[in-house]
């Protein structure tokens, strides 16, 4: 199979979707990869490193989709992508289709085989290649909320740990999957007082074994939510149903009566958010006021730390990766159910109930 890995063009995105080893063991199973001209610097590989590895560097975006049959890329297409998608393409990637009607038709259009990260699934049910980049996230969620609670940055000028003697920053954490356990440690651990809400009550015992003691677990009920909502100084939007948009659990009234400087971090936002005042927004310009309270958006969040970001993607994407390079896509997707889940876009058809 002849395999494309473009250059990541949306704004900030540093990581790349394959790493040299990977590229090894497509080339050494008899595959040709074409990798674009510093794809991977971001995230410090060379181009160098990828053609010791077996792969031939291209100039040009046209010219790796062109010669391409499967595109792997972190992000989902940008419109400048579309018309390279052909419908002989397998694009393996995170699409997150729940969130543009726009991408979707675009994709639908191609006719080519649209596979989604974020959609695949193992033998327990988890989400393999949308883990490892929740993870990250909820770390970051948390970082940045610090960041812009500081008056400087528009916020109300509270440290998350507060100070010896005084009271820390409240921090209500919404979802209590891996994005929000893992913002809920991070802001354990700065010394902020912590809620996380989730709707199952298996998952609220688990968390309560398994998170610091400053920490508390509370079930998302709307009441719940609007109690904790109007006394926080930062809150971690982590909702999840995989592929689908999430539901909207922070209403525009609940923003109205937040405090004033208060922090908003959507990690859904990729899926819709989980903020009804919720809009995507970029590294570049990450943040956005709205009632007072400030909104943090961006759809990429572990693009800033690409180094992190892009072995730990990389290591969770080259099995199925090598997968379907070694027995073609119709064969990969039978033989691996968990891999069925991925295809979301085949033929001009939407295949995903979630995006039905």
């Amino acid at each position: 199979m002849i395999i494309g890995i473009p250059k990541e063009i949306k704004d900030n995105e540093n990581r790349v979707a394959v790493i040299p080893p990977v590229v090894q063991s497509l080339t050494k199973a008899g595959h040709e990869v074409f990798v674009q001209n510093d794809a991977g610097k971001g995230s410090g590989y060379e181009n160098e490193l990828y053609e010791k590895s077996g792969a031939k560097i291209l100039d040009k975006a046209a010219d790796i989709f062109s010669k391409s049959e499967m595109i792997i890329k972190v992000k989902e297409p940008q419109e400048e992508e579309y018309d390279l998608i052909k419908p002989e393409h397998i694009v393996f990637t995170y699409f997150h289709f729940a969130s543009s009607k726009k991408l979707t038709q675009a994709m639908v259009n191609s006719k080519a085989t649209c596979l989604a990260y974020e959609t695949v699934t193992d033998g327990q049910g988890g989400l393999p290649l949308l883990l490892p980049m929740s993870m990250i996230a909820g770390r970051l969620a948390v970082l940045e909320g610090a960041k812009y609670l500081l008056k400087p940055n528009g916020g109300q000028g509270v440290l998350i740990g507060g100070r010896p003697g005084g009271e820390p920053a409240k921090t209500l954490i919404i979802g209590g999957g891996a994005s929000g356990t893992e913002a809920a440690k991070m802001a354990a651990g700065l010394g902020s007082n912590v809620y996380i809400t989730d709707i199952n009550l298996n998952r609220l015992k688990q968390l309560s074994e398994i998170l610091p003691a400053n920490v508390t677990p509370i079930y998302s009920s709307p009441e719940n939510i609007l109690k904790h909502a109007l006394n926080a100084d930062l809150i971690v939007g982590a909702v999840l149903i995989p592929g689908a948009e999430a539901p909207k659990v922070i209403t525009k009234s609940m923003v109205e009566q937040m405090k004033k400087g208060a922090v908003l971090v959507d990690i859904a936002i990729d899926q819709g958010g989980c903020f009804e005042t919720s809009k995507p927004t970029t590294h570049s310009h990450p943040v956005y006021i709205e009632n007072d309270v400030i909104h943090y958006a961006v759809t990429n969040m572990p693009g800033a730390v690409p180094k992190t970001a892009t072995n730990a993607l990389s290591n969770a994407t080259s099995k199925y990766i090598l997968a379907i390079a070694n027995k073609g896509v119709e064969k990969a997707l039978k033989e691996d159910k968990g891999l069925q889940g991925a295809l979301n876009i085949a033929n001009g058809k939407i295949i995903h109930e979630s995006i039905q």
